[in-house]
């Protein structure tokens, strides 16, 4: 599989995960790659390492596997440094029920929160205001009643949870990374901010 040209999905490094005989999701890892992106630049083998190790496999099996794998690392790294701010997290898209979705929106949230916990008081205070809520809102999120059922209330309700989720990896990139993506002349074109000020739905019905 080229994937030069083609934009890896959720279900794509699923298959990676279950031929390596691992049925977990790729969320969890997704938001720790997110967090670790934004934090520590972390490089293709040390992404390559953490999956192995999440997957229990010394490496991948093949190298068809091992390209999906590093272009799961490249294509996040690319839309977080985009100026488009088109970056989005890998979560279960409609093909899936929206409790799998919550799940995975879960666990994304979990992971990307399990790395941003890791850093130290001092680096937190210096964040902004608006990532420190976002933050707090995450904080939220990873405890959403995922038991939900398909109606266009819930979905509208997911969608608005996952912006959240979406904007506080690209805050976090953008104040470790100043001028990358150049966030504030794309903002004043379209007359919104990173931070948004939309409230975050309570819950999930």
């Amino acid at each position: 599989m080229s994937i030069i040209n083609d934009q890896l999905d959720f279900s794509t490094v699923a298959n990676v995960f279950l031929a390596h005989g691992s049925m977990q999701s790729p969320a969890f890892l997704d938001g720790r790659l997110c967090a670790e992106l934004g934090l520590h630049d972390l490089s293709a083998e040390g992404w390559l390492e953490e999956v192995c190790l999440s997957l229990n496999v010394e490496q991948p099996e093949n190298r068809e596997d091992a390209d999906v794998l590093l272009g799961w690392r490249r294509q996040t790294l690319d839309a977080l440094s985009a100026a488009e701010l088109n970056f989005e997290p890998l979560l279960p898209d409609e093909l899936f029920s929206l409790s799998e979705r919550a799940q995975g929106l879960k666990e994304w949230t979990q992971g990307f929160l399990e790395v941003v916990n890791e850093v130290d008081g001092e680096t937190y205070e210096n964040w902004s205001s608006p990532l420190k809520e976002a933050l707090e809102d995450l904080g939220q999120l990873s405890a959403i009643d995922v038991d939900i059922a398909d109606d266009p209330e819930n979905e509208n309700d997911l969608f608005a949870l996952t912006e959240h989720a979406r904007m506080a990896a690209m805050l976090l990139y953008t104040e470790q990374h100043p001028g990358e993506p150049q966030v504030e002349q794309v903002d004043n074109e379209s007359g919104d901010t990173a931070g948004g000020e939309d409230e975050m739905p309570s819950a999930l019905h």
